[in-house]
């Protein structure tokens, strides 16, 4: 008998309430998230996930990444901090602002590694380095990130978010066996790397180290575009750092990802609608979703 799979629909989401902050609490009570990202050459990917995590209704936003690209970064996300680091990853670990980084994991509840990164070992350094001081967070491993696993199982708690050419690279499983078994494919890529993976597509399935899995089919082709994952992360880091679990700020950011795609396509057509635009649909959509006494804080 095949295992459980938990499918997400609107019901499940609104008995699984995100935390939401009293109406007299601050930004600190909204949580912090940490967004390391982007490279000279897809600077972008910072901006859209740090956008993401916004929307997801985080209190602080801190950028982290290279020198070259951050002064355009801080402009283009003028609600975040942004921290530069050399452009050259390998520089990292020597850097004087390594400290600063180090600290600032340690006091985020939410923590997104990956998007637009370049790949390579300086990477994958820089990530083992980190994992052990996000003591308080929730950590999100995307794009080359991911690649960690492929060293050694992760020692902690962490999300991976691979679509299926990631899950195809960091499995070893050719993209047409994954087509044949995505669920048996994620429950085995999360038992043996103790991480919840969302092996992303038309039909997303998170499963978790100790079997648990949820499924959600919808969206649409519009979202296949360059820069809908690193909102899909963003939106994750964002809700981590208000307190949700790694599972329940997978679910919530895979089902509101795809509504936003689903009103975007109705607004303006199936194809031709951009990444940018997704979080701006999340906030009303996270509204919708959630049950009636807790929307109205």
């Amino acid at each position: 008998m095949n295992p459980t799979v938990h499918e997400l629909d609107v019901a499940t989401l609104r008995d699984w309430p995100l935390p939401v902050p009293a109406d007299d609490e601050d930004k600190e009570a909204r949580g912090r998230a940490l967004v390391i990202a982007g490279c000279p050459e897809t600077p972008g990917a910072a901006i859209l996930a740090g956008h993401a995590a916004l929307r997801a209704g985080v209190g602080k936003l801190t950028l982290v990444t290279v020198a070259s690209v951050a002064p355009g970064i801080a402009l283009a996300v003028p609600e975040a901090r942004v921290i530069a680091m050399p452009d050259d990853m390998a520089a990292w670990p020597r850097s004087a602002s390594m400290a600063k980084l180090i600290e600032l994991a340690g006091r985020a509840q939410g923590v997104l590694i990956g998007p637009g990164m370049s790949e390579g070992d300086a990477t994958l350094d820089v990530v083992e380095m980190l994992l052990p001081h996000c003591r308080k967070a929730g950590v999100v491993l995307d794009a080359a990130a991911m690649a960690v696993v492929m060293r050694h199982a992760v020692a902690q708690p962490v999300l991976l978010t691979p679509h299926a050419g990631e899950m195809a690279h960091l499995t070893g499983l050719s993209k047409s066996a994954l087509r044949q078994a995505p669920d048996a494919a994620a429950r085995a890529a999360a038992a043996r790397w103790g991480a919840v993976v969302a092996l992303k597509g038309a039909r997303t399935l998170i499963a978790t180290p100790e079997g648990e899995a949820w499924a959600h089919q919808g969206g649409n082709i519009g979202l296949a575009v360059s820069g809908s994952g690193d909102t899909v992360s963003g939106l994750i880091a964002g809700l981590l750092a208000r307190g949700a679990s790694l599972v329940q700020a997978a679910a919530w950011s895979v089902f509101l990802h795809a509504s936003a795609g689903d009103q975007l396509a109705r607004r303006w057509g199936l194809l031709g609608y951009l990444a940018r635009e997704i979080p701006d649909e999340v906030p009303g959509l996270m509204a919708q979703f959630m049950p009636p006494s807790d929307a109205a804080h």
